[in-house]
């Protein structure tokens, strides 16, 4: 014996759902009615300031960071082997050549018999020298620019320093250090070729 009775409105739910009438009202509605717009698989709409779509039968939304995470995170099978991705090197592998860490190392054999993997590991290291350019730039000029005029002494007293550095002169200094630097390595990349 059923503990609750089911209404008429869950009953008209169920029937609905059966019959794939998704979108219908299990209740009678009195007065307004809204516009009803039925998409399809694949269709991409605005509604409300967002961005919506239909896949694989349920309806999404598409936000900025959509593309970013993507990115950022692992999927659980590697693109290319469709292989799970549960190995330790496999979601750092992922991040630097978009496929596990088995596949990587296919790779880079394949690379090795046709003679060419001391040019691949050559670009791997210089395009990470150029990345460590690009994040030691943004951390010194963003240290550069931080407001360090007061401290905080050991007694709790707050203690205000006059003087200070020429922000213009170091901010210069950093950017033609970083410059050299990736001169140096775009220097070793054609060096080689």
């Amino acid at each position: 014996m059923l503990k609750k009775e089911f209404k008429r409105k869950d009953v008209e739910r169920l029937r609905n759902l059966i019959k794939g009438n998704t979108n219908d009202s299990a209740e009678t509605q009195i007065g307004y009615t809204k516009k009803v717009e039925l998409y399809q698989e694949g269709d991409v709409w605005e509604e409300n300031g967002k961005k919506w779509t239909i896949k694989d039968g349920i309806k999404q939304s598409h936000t900025k960071l959509d593309q970013i995470k993507k990115e950022v995170f692992t999927p659980l099978f590697c693109p290319e082997c469709s292989n799970i991705m549960k190995k330790r090197m496999d979601s750092k592998m992922y991040k630097i050549h978009k496929k596990c860490f088995d596949c990587v190392i296919e790779m880079e054999h394949k690379l090795k018999l046709e003679g060419k993997y001391d040019e691949y590991e050559k670009n791997l290291v210089a395009h990470n020298a150029l990345s460590y350019a690009n994040d030691l730039e943004q951390y010194l000029l963003e240290a550069i620019n931080t407001s360090n005029n007061q401290y905080v002494s050991e007694n709790g007293e707050v203690e205000r320093w006059k003087g200070g550095i020429d922000k213009e002169k170091l901010t210069q200094e950093v950017k033609d250090g970083i410059e050299e630097f990736k001169k140096d390595v775009n220097n070793y990349i054609n060096k080689n070729d």
